[in-house]
């Protein structure tokens, strides 16, 4: 195997303040070595790059899926990087091996790439992951909406003040809500800020604009 046919498999665990890093030689003898941390900004993940690439040897970068999301996997792709995203789920594990640490997480990232043992997830396209961002969104504010409806509805049935109307949360319902009169000033104050919420969202779903022609 010619130098340049040789890769580097590099175990990164990616957290919002930094990221840990290891890397296993293609020789399957070889350890895995720890590189410490280094910051999560484009001129950190830059630095580690020449760093490695100063070895003569194919990049394989791989990092767990979580909440910092594809950012990374975008960045090193587009520089013409190979890099994998792994689940957690299907990470391989030992018997026992309860003790976690980022370091440990990166080396074995770094081991479990080179002998073959980890299963890449599908990284959405840019334009996918903002159609489910924009889908999530819509479920939180109507969840939002229902917790808000609910808190409203058992501050005020508390109090005995009841809706003699027919439709809860229609236009008749809302301008009721808004003249409503409690018992004392602090539980007007509490009545005021529970109506606000869902009148001022109007219990509309949110619609998508349609696309400009």
């Amino acid at each position: 195997m010619t130098e340049s046919s040789k890769a580097i498999y590099v175990g990164l665990d990616v957290h919002k303040e930094s990221i840990a890093v290891a890397y296993a030689p293609d020789d399957r003898g070889a350890e895995v070595v720890s590189l410490g941390t280094i910051g999560p900004r484009q001129c950190d993940i830059d630095k580690l790059i020449r760093q490695l690439q100063s070895k003569g040897a194919r990049l394989v970068f791989v990092y767990e899926a979580g909440p910092c999301g594809y950012g990374l996997y975008r960045y090193l792709t587009r520089k013409g990087l190979v890099c994998h995203v792994v689940a957690l789920s299907l990470i391989p594990r030992k018997p026992g091996d309860r003790v976690k640490t980022d370091r440990r997480d990166a080396m074995a990232l770094a081991r479990l790439m080179r002998s073959g043992d980890l299963t890449s997830i599908y990284v959405p396209q840019v334009e996918d992951e903002a159609l489910r961002d924009l889908s999530r969104g819509r479920e939180d504010a109507m969840d939002d909406l229902k917790r808000s409806k609910r808190r409203l509805k058992s501050f005020l049935l508390r109090h005995d003040i009841r809706y003699e109307g027919r439709a809860n949360w229609s236009a008749a319902h809302l301008r009721w809500l808004s003249e409503v009169v409690c018992p004392t000033a602090p539980q007007q104050i509490v009545s005021r800020s529970r109506v606000t919420t869902p009148a001022a969202r109007g219990v509309r779903s949110p619609r998508r604009r349609p696309a400009a022609s």
